[in-house]
């Protein structure tokens, strides 16, 4: 398997690595003008309009942690330039995603609306708010309809008569430029950076591939929360014992903590703590967060046991159902299932009345979007991307369904011979060190687009293992290649490995600093035989 993988130089990685970004490193200077989106001049008229002419306006986000930020970046701005302004998010349980006929009653009274994050596939809630007077303004990121709605203005990069140069940015990217945008038409002193926080959130949590703009806006981002002066932040690091924040704590940590009010009960608990005014409110918040977080876990837990055990082995798309599963925690589940699996998974939730409702994710190189796209005729809801969807069909078509989609999996002509596209090549144990490091950091922060680089190292030894954690869910490892030991970690395994074996180990580096001491260590993903 290993000789799939160039064996690497620290010059051949660092070429590797460099390839990843064809403009080079982008600085804040590069940042395109706003004036580039489709319709942001009409909107940022239209805003500016409603404000001098005392209009009641709405913001209307999205349960997600992009949804949640870009409603936290507006109503941050109103206040800070002192113009009153509502927000709602809708429920996920009750309402659905963004602006649907659900939220109509209850956004009648307003002048104007301005979605973040949601609206574009908003076909029939867009005429409802033409029907009770509302005018609305749409900003999303998310892929285009067949059938656009009907409203004043559609600021969204995916649009074919769009000039911005960058069409995968996320959501509250999109609200930071229209912020810029008033800005620029109010002409007032800003400044934007302390907002580039919230942005850098929204691009890790939201998967955006971190290179050309989204790379320096995390980087800027990463600086501001860095010195942020918000309690939401303070009490975060503060519960968290950090004095600094990185992408890998956002993409593992705070992420999460934000999506799991969305996923349990409802986002407006995530909107209200990052808009906390003073440390105790923050502080309070945090609690309910950490609360939904912990039940998420519970609940992601308890499905995934009972989704692992209902896996057909010979599907190469697993498809499991289960009664009243939680719709929250489907998507998460479907990707721990992909992972042990190392296979698309989707899992679904049935409501005990013929309906089923869940997510998918991707494994590898498959475009699950495209394989499940072609059985839209058994499904009755269908969104999103390569690496992950949403759906829903009716119990009676599951059996067409599977049958299907194994199918047009097959017809993709998955190769097994490329191996893990995430091994980035062979390294030897001999150029472990802090100088592959320092060159490692440069090309953070890693995440989407930009992944860690892993590596692969054969004919090592395994001297030792040893388990670690509360109820020894975790392994340590000694090993050993021509005579360089190299200690190693891998997280939430139950796999068994034998001492003194010659194996083939996969694994990224990092530092470890313990008790004043830094060492290397191997993060390892997976030992072969």
């Amino acid at each position: 398997m290993s000789d799939i993988y160039p064996k690497l130089t620290l010059t051949h990685l660092e070429n590797l690595l460099k390839s990843r970004f064809k403009e080079g490193f982008l600085s804040l200077r590069d940042l395109p003008h706003p004036s580039l989106f489709k319709d942001m001049e009409k909107a940022t008229q239209r805003i500016v309009k409603a404000m001098q002419e005392n209009e009641k306006i709405i913001i209307i986000g999205d349960y997600d942690v992009d949804g949640v930020t870009s409603t936290t970046l507006m109503k941050r701005f109103f206040e800070e330039i002192d113009y009153p302004v509502e927000w709602i998010i809708p429920n996920r349980f009750t309402d659905g995603y963004g602006l649907s006929a659900h939220i109509i009653p209850r956004i009648k009274d307003f002048d104007l609306a301005v979605t973040v994050d949601n609206g574009i596939s908003a076909v029939y809630a867009a005429k409802l708010c033409k029907e009770v007077g509302i005018e609305l303004i749409i900003t999303d990121h998310h892929l285009l309809s067949q059938e656009m709605p009907e409203c004043f203005a559609i600021i969204n990069p995916k649009q074919e008569t769009c000039t911005f140069p960058y069409d995968d940015v996320c959501g509250a990217q999109i609200a930071w430029y229209l912020i810029a945008s008033l800005k620029n038409a109010l002409q007032i002193h800003l400044n934007l950076l302390p907002y580039m926080e919230l942005v850098a959130i929204a691009i890790i949590a939201d998967m955006m591939p971190l290179l050309h703009i989204n790379r320096m806006m995390v980087e800027a981002g990463l600086q501001a929360l860095n010195k942020s002066d918000k309690p939401a932040i303070k009490a975060f690091m503060e519960h968290s014992q950090k004095e600094t924040l990185s992408a890998e704590d956002i993409g593992f940590f705070l992420a999460p903590l934000l999506n799991s009010a969305g996923r349990m009960d409802d986002a407006t608990y995530s909107v209200a703590f990052l808009l906390s005014s003073n440390i105790y409110d923050a502080r309070v918040r945090l609690e309910k967060l950490l609360a939904f977080n912990a039940l998420r876990k519970a609940t992601e837990q308890e499905i995934t046991a009972k989704a692992l055990a209902k896996v057909n082995p010979e599907h190469k798309v697993i498809v499991v159902e289960g009664e009243e599963w939680h719709e929250g925690v489907v998507g998460i589940v479907a990707a721990r299932v992909a992972r042990v699996h190392e296979k698309p998974c989707i899992v679904l939730s049935n409501d005990g009345k013929g309906g089923l409702k869940g997510s998918g994710r991707s494994y590898g190189g498959c475009n699950l979007f495209r394989v499940t796209h072609s059985c839209k005729e058994y499904l009755e809801k269908f969104g999103g991307h390569h690496a992950a969807i949403g759906l829903s069909l009716a119990q009676m078509h599951l059996e067409a369904f599977e049958t299907q989609l194994q199918e047009a999996y097959k017809k993709e002509e998955h190769s097994q011979e490329n191996g893990d596209s995430q091994i980035i090549g062979e390294l030897q144990f001999s150029l472990l060190s802090f100088e592959l490091i320092a060159l490692l950091k440069r090309f953070e922060p890693y995440g989407q687009g930009n992944q860690v680089p892993k590596f692969i190292s054969k004919n090592v030894q395994l001297l030792d293992v040893q388990t670690m954690g509360k109820e020894g869910e975790h392994l340590r490892f000694s090993f050993e290649q021509d005579g360089i030991a190299m200690q190693g970690v891998q997280f939430k395994t139950d796999q068994k490995y034998e001492h003194g074996s010659t194996v083939s180990v996969v694994y990224s580096v990092n530092e470890n600093h313990f008790r004043g001491n830094v060492t290397l260590q191997l993060m390892v993903d997976k030992i072969l035989g």
